[in-house]
């Protein structure tokens, strides 16, 4: 079994991933806005027949990148609330396949990390 991080060590890294937490709830709720913006401006272009009106397309690429950015800012914020259950249950920093220890600086880079760097090259 790989020896445990130091408690303070611990909640320095549970401190950065509540607040990279509550960064990507803002950014998913900024981005749920622009896309609702989005769709209602889609909606009226698509209602008006003036060819001089905004280009519908431009509005769906927008769009589509506004949920590509939404994705990945969910898909992030579950790998940090996964961390910090890890935390919780006392697992944070033990690579979940071999079962040694994450380097820390590994996690100093990124602190959500499961695996240590071995692991991770092998998927």
């Amino acid at each position: 079994m790989a020896r445990s991080l130091a408690k303070t060590t611990i909640k320095k890294f549970q401190a950065e991933l509540e607040e990279e937490r509550e960064r990507l709830v803002n950014v998913i709720a900024e981005h749920e806005r622009e896309m609702e913006a989005a769709r209602n401006s889609e909606t009226a272009a698509d209602r008006s027949s003036d060819p001089e009106n905004a280009d519908a397309g431009s509005m769906r690429l927008e769009y589509a990148k506004e949920l590509s950015i939404e994705r990945n800012a969910s898909d992030l914020l579950h790998k940090v609330e996964h961390a910090l259950r890890r935390i919780e249950s006392g697992d944070y920093g033990i690579c979940e396949v071999c079962g040694d220890a994450i380097p820390v600086a590994r996690l100093e880079v990124l602190p959500y990390a499961t695996t240590c760097v071995t692991c991770a090259s092998k998927t």
